[in-house]
C-alpha cells in the first residue's frame, strides 16, 4: 500500500477512536431526575468496547425493556474518575468502571460510597513494542521507553508491576526504563515518530498499535493471569441506592446479564450493534476489522473475577498508588444479587 495512503488510513482511524473516548456527557447531559423514589435509574458508562453491553443495551432499548416502568437515563463519561465523581454527587446511581476507579473510590469513601457488583469485562489489554526497537522479549527492557495511558490506572499498575518484576527499575526508582502516561492518541504518534519503544494499553489502542505503527504484542496481559482471566471492566452502584431499591438493580443485572449472553452468541451482530449506537453518541463509527481483532482478545462476562480485582490493589499499593496503609477491601463486593439473578436463569453463581 501507498505509504502516503497508509497514513491517511491510519489519521481517519485514530481520529474516529479519539472521538470515540473524548466523548463526555452528550445529549444524555441534561437535569438528571431524583432516584430516590426508585422509579428511576440513571447509569453512566463510555462508549468502550469493554463497555459494549450498556453501549448496546443502554441504546438500543434492552435494557429499558427490563426495567420496566422504572425510567433508565444514561451519562457518557470519558474517565473512571469522572464517573465515580458523579456517582458520589448522587448524579448517577450505578457506573461500568474500570478497576482502578472502583477501587479508588471505596478507599476514598471509606468503604462506603460503593459496591462491585458485577463485572463487565475480562482482558483486552496488551504490551505493545516497534519491532525496530530491538525488544523480542521481557529481557531486552534495559534503557527503552514505555507509555500507559494514565499514571495510576489499571495498565499503568499492570506495566509497572511486569517491568519490576522482570528484574528492572524504573528511573524514578534508580533504573533505566522510563514510563510515561500519555493519552492513547498522542501514544500513537509517538510510537509512529520511533519516541517510544512500546506502550501497555487497553484495546482497541492495541489493535491500532499493531496496525498502524509496524509495532507488535509483545505480552497479551491474559497470559499473565490464571486461565487469562482479569478484570478490565465493573458495574458500582452507590451504596445507599443499592440498600434502598434492590429491586431495581436485580432488573439491571438480568438486563445486563442478557446482553452479556446475547454479545457472546452473536459477536458479529454485536460489533454492527455496537458501532450503530456508538455512531448515535459520537457521530463516530469504528472499523469493523478493530473491533473484531479486539474482541479476539476480551471477553465480555458478568463475573467480576474478584481475585484479579484484588490482586490488581495489591499491586498499585504496592507501587505507592494506594498510600501508606494497605487498604482493607473485603467488603467492596457485593454480588448477592447479581448471584440471585444467575439462579433464576440457571447460570453458574460467581
Amino acid at each position: 500500500m501507498n505509504s502516503g495512503i497508509k497514513f491517511a488510513i491510519s489519521g481517519t482511524i485514530i481520529a474516529i477512536v479519539i472521538a470515540l473516548s473524548a466523548v463526555s456527557q452528550p445529549v444524555q447531559e441534561k437535569t438528571m431526575a431524583s432516584s430516590d423514589s426508585g422509579n428511576v435509574l440513571r447509569i453512566g458508562y463510555f462508549p468502550n468496547i469493554n463497555h459494549a453491553q450498556a453501549v448496546i443495551g443502554v441504546g438500543n432499548g434492552d435494557y429499558q425493556k427490563t426495567l420496566g416502568d422504572i425510567k433508565l437515563e444514561s451519562q457518557v463519561f470519558n474517565a473512571g474518575p469522572s464517573a465515580i465523581e458523579a456517582l458520589f454527587a448522587k448524579r448517577i446511581d450505578v457506573a461500568y468502571v474500570g478497576p482502578n476507579p472502583a477501587i479508588n473510590g471505596y478507599i476514598k469513601s471509606d468503604g462506603n460510597g460503593l459496591k462491585i457488583i458485577g463485572g463487565v469485562s475480562s482482558g483486552g489489554a496488551v504490551f505493545v513494542v516497534r519491532n525496530d526497537a530491538g525488544i523480542h522479549s521481557v529481557h531486552d527492557l534495559s534503557g527503552k521507553k514505555f507509555a500507559s495511558p494514565q499514571l495510576g490506572n489499571t495498565q499503568d499498575v499492570a506495566l509497572r508491576s511486569y517491568v519490576i518484576k522482570n528484574g528492572f527499575k524504573t528511573t524514578e526508582n534508580g533504573g533505566n526504563v522510563t514510563i510515561t502516561p500519555a493519552n492513547s492518541a498522542d501514544i500513537v504518534t509517538m510510537m509512529s515518530k520511533k519516541e517510544l519503544d512500546g506502550a501497555w494499553v487497553p484495546e482497541p489502542w492495541g489493535t491500532i498499535l499493531a496496525k498502524q505503527t509496524n509495532s507488535t504484542i509483545l505480552v497479551d496481559e491474559r497470559d499473565l493471569w490464571p486461565n487469562g482471566k482479569f478484570a478490565t471492566a465493573l458495574i458500582v452502584a452507590r451504596s445507599d441506592y443499592l440498600q434502598n431499591h434492590p429491586d431495581v438493580i436485580q432488573k439491571l443485572l438480568q438486563a445486563h446479564v442478557q446482553e452479556t449472553l446475547w454479545i457472546n452468541k452473536n459477536k458479529a451482530d454485536a460489533i454492527n450493534q455496537f458501532n450503530t449506537q456508538v455512531q448515535k453518541l459520537t457521530g463516530k463509527t469504528m472499523p469493523n476489522d478493530v473491533i473484531s481483532e479486539a474482541f479476539t482478545r476480551m471477553d465480555f462476562t458478568y463475573d467480576p473475577i474478584q481475585s484479579s480485582v484484588l490482586k490488581s490493589a495489591d499491586d498499585a499499593f504496592n507501587l505507592r498508588f494506594l498510600g501508606e496503609k494497605k487498604p482493607d477491601l473485603s467488603g467492596i463486593f457485593d454480588l448477592s444479587i447479581l448471584n440471585k439473578v444467575l439462579q433464576q436463569q440457571n447460570l453458574p453463581t460467581v
